[in-house]
Formats: structure tokens, sequence, C-alpha cells
């Protein structure tokens, strides 16, 4: 070994917990860990990796260098904890595998990575029979909250959690006094609650652009002034991380053009699944997700130049932009829609956790959910300390929607929400967010639904059958014969 290189650690038994996977969000998490007093051994599969860390953060922390699985698992404390931050799907599969190899009974692996909550659930099956405790811990902050405190959402045995538990709760961000982490459920749950953030996330930023969207085309405002308004709604019930760094990415000037930022930035939206995910597995639950479903075949739309850019010379739209004559009752109206928008995709996304729960017996605490993202995450924000007294009020709670807390703020801002809407509608701005959170909102409110007749068509040409208002039962009518009633 030559004098540059750090040494090979040999001596066992020193450190408190393993970090596998040392990029960006894995390097964070393990110096947050040293920061908070452990010592961390550190491992990735490209050695340069674990030396440019320690090269580069080796004083804020004790760090043990490893070369290997072995290596890693042969430093660590019994029971061996190790955190797992590798790219989902086949990646993670191959270093679960060779831990598994090395691992004893009572040791405890933590996949931190953006999984698939029904791979956790295979995982953490497979792991238990072998007596090798496993637990999806979703995990949400980007490299910042990773690195100064994430809203951390650990989903496994109870053995598992008080393994690891006060370890992860040392490590996530505070609000209160209170660690944004707790114990989510058995098995998926905690990989399935990280989903469903990300899928609420997804709704909130389609929301906010949408917001710019209209304050610029039909507000005639720009890109800086509209930066100014985000800073203004922040003071308000709208406060959030992701409000704030609109107003900063709003206010950001391209140094090569002089130009807004926004405006040299391709205009096509990436993904990584999990809001896909989100609306994959609402679909099999029969839940309502239209505000999440929006935001993916958004960014879905706005990936495909090869259709938009054809389409735009070809397809006809309003003779004249819209216009407004009162450009700052016009934001006031923007904000009020984007307010109850946002409610609806929460709205949506807690009725999907608690669906879930339901289907897997998890046993979710939707208020202590709650609690996990209000501080350290992405879609941390002002209102998410109602969502949490409205469910400790009610943890049967209809739907959101329905608590005093958000029903009187919504209604009164359905007027604005309409005006906004046609506005758009009026214009030729696309608002896919708006739109949908309203028609939801109406869905939910209306006395019957033209659902009735979708089943009398679906009974017409498959029999299908229908059940009526009137008396029970379950009734086809014969179309092809004398159009009489039968019971079916």
């Amino acid at each position: 070994m030559s004098e540059q290189q750090p040494p090979r650690h040999t001596d066992p038994a020193t450190a408190q917990i393993g970090v596998t996977g040392l990029a960006v969000m894995g390097r964070n998490l393990a110096r947050n860990l040293a920061h908070n007093g452990y010592r961390v051994a550190l491992h990735n599969r490209t050695q340069a990796r674990t030396d440019a860390l320690l090269a580069e953060h080796g004083d804020e922390g004790t760090f043990v260098r490893t070369e290997s699985a072995a290596d890693l698992v042969d430093v660590l404390e019994r029971p061996r904890t190790v955190l797992i931050m590798v790219k989902a799907g086949a990646g993670t599969d191959a270093v679960i595998d060779e831990l598994a190899d090395l691992l004893d009974e009572g040791d405890v692996i933590l996949d931190g990575g953006n999984a698939h909550f029904i791979d956790t659930r295979r995982r953490e099956k497979s792991l238990r029979d072998k007596g090798i405790h496993f637990m999806g811990t979703g995990v949400s902050g980007g490299e910042e909250g990773a690195l100064n405190g994430p809203s951390i959402m650990p989903g496994g045995s109870d053995e598992a959690w008080e393994a690891a538990g006060e370890m992860l709760r040392s490590i996530a961000a505070e609000v209160d006094g209170e660690p944004c982490c707790s114990h989510v459920g058995p098995d998926g749950a905690g990989h399935f609650v990280k989903m469903v953030h990300n899928g609420i996330e997804y709704a909130d930023m389609q929301l906010i652009a949408e917001a710019y969207d209209l304050l610029r085309r039909v507000g005639g405002l720009e890109p800086a002034q509209i930066a100014e308004v985000f800073r203004g709604w922040n003071e308000t019930e709208l406060e959030s991380y992701l409000i704030e760094i609109t107003a900063e990415v709003l206010a950001q000037v391209d140094a090569g053009t002089g130009r807004p930022l926004v405006d040299v930035v391709v205009d096509q939206a990436e993904q990584k699944g999990t809001g896909r995910w989100t609306v994959q597995q609402a679909l099999d639950l029969g839940v309502p997700v239209s505000g999440i479903a929006e935001a993916v075949f958004a960014r879905a739309l706005s990936g495909h130049p090869e259709q938009r850019g054809p389409a735009r010379e070809a397809l006809i739209g309003p003779d004249a932009p819209g216009e407004v004559d009162d450009v700052d009752a016009f934001a006031e109206q923007v904000r009020l829609a984007l307010y109850a928008s946002k409610v609806v995709a929460y709205a949506q996304g807690f009725d999907q956790m608690q669906a879930a729960s339901v289907e897997y017996e998890w046993g979710l605490d939707p208020g202590a959910v709650a609690a996990l993202w209000r501080g350290g995450c992405i879609i941390r924000a002002r209102f998410l300390d109602e969502v949490r007294a409205a469910y400790a009020d009610d943890p049967d709670l209809a739907t959101l929607l329905v608590d005093r807390r958000f029903r009187e703020p919504v209604g009164a801002a359905q007027d604005a929400w309409r005006e906004v809407v046609v506005a758009a509608a009026r214009a030729g701005v696309p608002a896919p967010g708006f739109a949908s959170a309203l028609a939801y909102y109406d869905g939910l409110r209306a006395e019957r639904l033209p659902a009735a007749l979708i089943q009398g068509l679906r009974d017409f040409f498959g029999a299908h059958t229908y059940r009526r208002t009137d008396r029970d039962g379950v009734f086809h009518t014969l179309w092809g014969e004398d159009r009489s009633e039968t019971d079916a």
C-alpha cells in the first residue's frame, strides 16, 4: 500500500453504524451521523469515493475506512447496523444479498434509497426468514437535509426500530424540539409514505409552476416581479420550502445571457419514478389522486418536443392572450387557487396512505405522518401543523377537506379558484393541476354524480348490472328484449 493511501482498518468492533453507497445523499448522511457523535464505517464500490470523503471531511467526526463489504461488517459493533444508500432496483438487491451472507441474526439493514415499497416488502420478508431485521427508510430533504437533518420515514419490525430508531431520530430534522422521525409501520410502510410524499411533491411543484405561468402569461409580470409575489406569499398560509425556493429560482439571472434563468432552462421536466409509482398504486387501491396524476402527466407532456413542435404550428388557440385589468387582484386570486389546490393534493395523498394502511394492515397514523413532514423534507409547510391537528381530532377523518381548518378557507377561496381556472381556459394557458383539483372538490360535494349514467351504459352493453336508490339488490334491464328489469 502506498504512503499516500489511507490505511485499511483492521481492528474489530470500532464503528456503530456502516454506510455503503457514498454518492451525495450517502456521504451527507454519513457526515450527519458523525456530527452527532457516532463512529461511522464507510464503504463504496468505488474506493476513490470513500477516500475523497475522508480527504474532504475526515476531520468532522470518527470515520472508519473499509475496502469491502466484509471489512464493513467486521468493524461494526453488535448487533450490527448498516445503512444502504445505493440506486434503487437491482443494485440494492445485490448489496443486500452480499450483506445478508455476512451478517448474523439480530443485525439490521436500513435501506435509505427511493425503493419501491413492493420491493421493500419482499426484502423485509426474505431477511426476516434469515433473522436479519430490515427497515425501508424513506429519507427526504435532498443533500442539505441529509447533512443537516432530513425527514426520516422508517418502516419495519418493532425490533428493527428498537435497534436503530434512536440513531435515526438523532440525525433527523427537529420542529418544536420533536424529531421528524418516528416508526411509520411494518415492512414497506416507510417507503410507501415516502412515495406518497414524493407524489404530493410532484403535485405541489406543478401547481406552483401553473401559478407562475398564469402570473406571467395572463398577469403580464416578469420573473423577477413574480419572485417578489412568491416572497409575499411565503408570509401567508402558503409558507413552505417550495414557495421559498420558487422565489429564489425566479429571481436568478443567468450570468451568460443576462436573462432570467427560468427562460434559458429547457422546458422539459424530468422524473425518477416515485410520482408515477404513486399514481399506479392509487389505481390499484381505487383512490383518486387526480392532482398527482395530472402533475405526472404534465411532466410527461413536457418531455415530448417531437409532438409539441408540430402541434404548436398546427393547433388553434385563443385569438388574443388573456388580459387582466388589476394585476394585484388577479395575483390574489391565483394565491387562493394555489392554496385550495394544494390542500386537495395533500388530502388525496393522505387518502391514499389510509387506504394502503387498511390494505396492508400497517396501522398508519396520519397525524404522525404529517408531523414527520413538518421539517427537513421537500414538502414541509406551515399548514402541516393543521393537518396533524385535524387527524388528532379525528383519526378516521373522511377527507382532510371536511375538517374545519380546511373546509372554511378552501370554501372561501372557491370563487377565486373558479375565476383562475376560467381565466386560464380563456387565455389558452394549461392549468391541469388547478382544474383537476377544482373538479375533485366539486365531485366530492356533488349531491349526485353522472356515474349513474355510466352504470346504465355498462348495463346496456355488457349486462354489468346496477343498484337502485330506492331498494336493496342488484338489477339488470333486458335492453335487447322488452326492457323489463330483473334481479341479477
